[in-house]
């Protein structure tokens, strides 16, 4: 700029307000000579002086597109401006990363190929390159600006050359001052912890020093003493003491804790009785003697919101007045209730499907546009979402549009639902184990079901392909069906299947469902055992053509781990309508999940699961109907005990001394377990379960149970049950078993 400058003087002096005869420019490649004389405001004509040279020069080269600018005078009243062009970036690499950062550096530089260089926004590049490495924990990070012309300098090849550094690993985190709560009680909460005993493996502190949640991490501790009832708990800044020769870091916090709070009085203040404030108390997590907690005060908060909110008020706000009475320690919460405008919806946007067709998100959604706000609506299509078994994570913003309108975005998080699998074993039952299987639950994104499975072992070979479509064409109507066939070795016989079923289902309302089956199946025994009388069966071909009629509710809140809500069904089998079974078979379920974290801050879920099953049938046709009979035992009724291991038993043998088993036409199972979490950043929990089971030819007479622990992880790749059980009320002749595990079903 100083030769410019010294140009310009020479230039104007000799033009003081002379008449400009003609303008040209040498060296301009960005601008046209035009658009340049309209930038500077000179043309020919016009009367120039020092002023006036002096702030075009300024002016072209504020443009950023030039090194140098200066003028030449090359005859009386003739100027000529030369420029010289600043290169443009043709080629931009970030050299010494992974591919993983380089789509994210490329974003944050700021430098794109096609535009001029300029020598600060690329050191300004590098500070955010450095800056970047830093918030992810690596420190000392060298970036070197390497700089190749092409093209007779007019382009430029631009390389960061980075040198990433190296993470500063926390080896400890200390509360001084901290005596009531450890450092156990707060880990949870914050994301600068201590590493631990194996930092590489998944799910485990892998302790690196994460700078930009340091300053936020002082907050999260002061709340989970707020958790604990510590109103008046003061956490200082942190105090971190790095060691960059070994790239270690020690993290300090001064804590004083102050004393325990109880609640007080609790009341609400909301205008024109809009709400029943009395019966609102009594349901609310923090009552009158209670140890106070923050979190249980945001859940009572959202509690009188959305109460609120289900008359349209979508906008409400609930402010907690909590008065502290230092004295007694008491905590006097008044929440005062601001209504707002009513507000209807304006839009229902989906995002974040990649793969699923926004109609199959749209139709889970009890809210469309025009309706008025009801925030239970937007709760149930959360949970909706959820249960479908599509989405990973589902959450529902609400964007203001004006005071009375609101757009509802709905941001899904999809899950694997297609997988390909297969695998070999060996069982001491079964011999060797072959399997394969082809499943999508979200076929293209359209909420179409589809699977392909093949099983071959020493005493089974199984196959089924089947189809399913919740929502024909959107609507309220379901339709699956499907074609097996099995080639079975059982314990007493051997049994042939192949068939086909379809299914037509309806919702009734949000929860219910109903829905009408059709089975055709043709079956044959072979092999029977001679200890089984002959009189119970046929090894003749037989033709099953039965319809089954069901209902189910489902007001679950997650489809693999519900936390809440009850899963019920009930369905009847009628074989008869043509055929050779004729039969009657009514088969019931149940499951209800109630959490416990807002009654004891803990998240421990309690189940019970129960089934009832009752076949009935003439005498005359019961020879037909022998595979239909029930059988208990294994994952899904009595763990402990072998699948299908006990049910009523034939007359005693030498060859069969216990008797054989013949099945039963009445079951009652039930089951009550106990989930608690083990490693919650692993989504993996524990649990203890005790099953009883009873089961007759004609009444309940043989009953069994089994306890037992299990272990449930949701896996990166589905839902893991490993179950350890214990068989009790056993009996002699029963078979038990251990160990037995499930894969992508639901706890």
């Amino acid at each position: 700029m100083k030769k410019t400058a010294v140009m310009s003087l020479i230039v104007a002096t000799s033009l003081y307000s002379a008449t400009l005869k003609s303008l040209s420019y040498e060296g301009m490649i960005h601008l046209s000579p035009e658009s340049a004389s309209e930038m500077i405001d000179i043309h020919a004509g016009d009367v120039v002086d020092m002023e006036k040279l002096d702030k075009a020069i300024k002016t072209l080269y504020k443009q950023n597109y030039f090194e140098d600018v200066w003028i030449e005078e090359v005859s009386e009243g003739a100027l000529v401006i030369h420029v010289k062009e600043k290169p443009v970036v043709a080629k931009i690499e970030y050299l010494g990363i992974g591919e993983n950062d380089k789509d994210d550096i490329a974003k944050l530089a700021g430098i794109k190929k096609g535009e001029v260089f300029d020598e600060q926004k690329a050191e300004l590049s590098k500070l955010k390159i450095i800056k970047f490495f830093e918030e992810k924990g690596y420190f000392d990070t060298v970036v070197e600006i390497q700089k190749t012309p092409l093209n007779e300098k007019l382009s430029l090849s631009l390389d960061f050359v980075i040198n990433r550094g190296e993470n500063i690993i926390i080896k400890t985190v200390d509360l001084c001052g901290a005596k009531e709560l450890r450092y156990k009680d707060v880990e949870p909460n914050i994301a600068n912890k201590s590493a631990e005993f194996i930092p590489w493996m998944w799910g485990f502190n892998d302790g690196k020093l994460r700078m930009n949640d340091l300053e936020h991490d002082s907050a999260r501790i002061k709340d989970t003493y707020l958790q604990k009832g510590y109103l008046d708990a003061k956490v200082s800044a942190p105090f971190l003491k790095t060691y960059l020769d070994s790239y270690t870091a020690h993290l300090v916090y001064s804590i004083d804790e102050g004393e325990q709070y109880t609640v007080g009085s609790i009341a609400i203040d909301v205008p024109s009785d809009m709400i029943d404030t009395v019966a609102i108390i009594e349901e609310m997590f923090l009552q009158n003697g209670k140890v106070f907690n923050v979190s249980k005060l945001r859940k009572d908060m959202t509690l009188i919101e959305t109460k609120v909110a289900d008359l349209g008020y979508a906008f409400v706000k609930v402010i907690p007045d909590i008065k502290n009475d230092k004295e007694k320690h008491l905590a006097n919460i008044t929440y005062r209730v601001l209504p707002g405008e009513k507000v209807y919806i304006n839009n229902v946007r989906i995002a974040g499907n990649s793969r699923t067709i926004d109609r199959v998100i749209r139709r889970e959604i009890y809210l469309a546009n025009g309706d008025q706000y009801k925030r239970t609506d937007v709760t149930d299509s959360k949970s909706a979402l959820k249960r479908t078994g599509y989405f990973e994570d589902v959450e529902i913003k609400e964007e203001k549009i004006s005071k009375n309108s609101i757009d509802l975005v709905v941001n899904v998080k999809e899950a694997a639902t297609g997988s390909i699998g297969g695998g070999i074993g060996y069982g001491s039952s079964d011999g060797l184990l072959l399997s394969a299987s082809l499943s999508d639950g979200n076929i293209f994104g359209s909420g179409m079901k589809a699977s392909i499975e093949v099983e071959r072992s020493d005493s089974e070979l199984n196959g089924a392909i089947s189809l399913s479509n919740p929502r024909v064409f959107d609507s309220i109507y379901s339709l699956s069906g499907s074609l097996y066939a099995s080639q079975n070795d059982y314990l007493y016989y051997d049994q042939d299947k192949m068939g086909m079923s379809i299914v037509a289902g309806r919702k009734l309302g949000r929860n219910w469902g109903a829905s009408l089956g059709y089975v055709l199946q043709q079956s044959k025994l072979s092999n029977v055992s001679a200890t089984i009388d002959p009189s119970l069966y046929t090894t003749e071909q037989v033709l099953k053509s039965a319809i089954i009629p069901s209902l189910t509710f489902n007001n679950t809140d997650d489809f693999y781990l519900p936390r809440t809500g009850i899963a019920a069904s009930t369905s009847l089998e009628v074989a008869g309508l043509g055929g050779d079974e004729k039969f009657i078979s009514s088969v019931s379920k149940f499951a209800t999940y109630y959490g416990l974290q807002d009654l004891i801050d803990y998240d421990l879920i309690l189940r019970y699961k129960a089934q009832f099953k009752y076949l009935a049938m003439d005498a005359a046709d019961e020879k037909y109907s022998y595979g239909e009979k029930y059988y208990m035992g294994g994952i899904r009724t009595i763990r402990g005990y072998e699948s299908n291991s006990i049910s009523p038993r034939g007359a005693a043998s030498v060859a069969e001394p216990y008797g054989p088993l013949l099945g039963g036409n009445i079951m009652f199972a039930n089951s009550i377990e106990a989930s608690f979490p083990l490693i919650e950043r692993m989504k993996m929990r524990g649990a203890i379960f005790l099953d009883y089971g009873m089961i007759g030819e004609d009444n309940l007479d043989i009953k069994r149970a089994g306890t037992g622990v299990a272990l449930e992880w949701i896996s990166p790749l589905g839902p893991i049950g490993l179950v350890f059980s214990k068989a009790l009320m056993e009996e002699a002749g029963d078979r038990t078993a251990s160990f037995e595990f499930t894969i992508g079903q639901k706890f």
